[in-house]
């Protein structure tokens, strides 16, 4: 079942190498699953929630609904992203995979749902590519019941400032932010976590050298030694 809902706001739209890309299997395979199944490991001990609510924000072309059915099993998922030709694509993801959700068009910042109606928000990829991001926090802590979980998954200002990301996609280059910005952000708005709750995984292709200094030998820097390019983390509603 898929239904429409929402209305749009301002938004920096994809280039079109962009948009294919995040309609591949690699996306969802390498991508997608891969920052799952990190941030499950992630949940404080006690608070895996059963049949939950998933908000997925900035669904995209719906690659992360199947991925999130698996992992949660949620009783609601609803998916909402800004952009028409994505959600046409989610729709068409839903049918092939055989799964509920619904999608609503919308702006992150200006969420189309209650108060406390919502179980987990599952932001993942997408941040960076909001421009009015401290609002959308807000709203993603309105929507959460008391104590309901962030999972957010982004890429850093080090790897969105990276040539190969400057020249094949497009982002609002303004808003971008380190790990530890995005940290401290997440903990201005409201939530809570510790370091067991976060991770910063160096992949191969968040490098601008595309790994190549591991393939070659010369190893990989290691964390505090290293611009972190990824952050994976699990915030609680305070």
């Amino acid at each position: 079942m898929t239904t429409y809902s929402g209305s749009p706001r301002l938004f920096v739209p994809e280039t079109r190498l962009g948009f294919w890309f995040l309609g591949t299997h690699t996306w969802e395979s390498r991508v997608v699953r891969v920052a799952l199944d990190d941030l499950e490991r992630l949940i404080p001990a006690g608070k895996r929630p059963v049949r939950p609510v998933v908000l997925d924000v900035g669904c995209g072309q719906g690659k992360a609904f199947k991925p999130l059915h698996e992992h949660f099993a949620p009783r609601r998922l609803i998916g909402i992203d800004f952009e028409q030709a994505c959600l046409d694509r989610a729709v068409a993801q839903v049918a092939k995979d055989g799964v509920t959700a619904e999608i609503q068009r919308g702006d992150a910042s200006a969420l189309a749902l209650e108060d406390a109606s919502v179980d987990v928000v599952f932001c993942h990829q997408t941040f960076h590519h909001l421009t009015r991001q401290r609002e959308a926090l807000a709203e993603f802590r309105r929507v959460l019941v008391p104590g309901g979980l962030l999972l957010f998954a982004e890429s850093t200002r080090a790897y969105i400032e990276s040539w190969i990301i400057r020249l094949l996609f497009r982002h609002p280059m303004e808003v971008q932010r380190s790990a530890d910005e995005y940290m401290a952000m997440v903990r201005e708005a409201g939530f809570h976590f510790g370091p067991e709750n976060v991770s910063c995984p160096y992949l191969w292709w968040s490098r601008s050298d595309l790994g190549a200094r591991e393939f070659w030998g010369f190893g990989v820097p290691k964390q505090g030694e290293r611009e972190e390019t990824l952050v994976n983390l699990v915030a609680t509603k305070s």
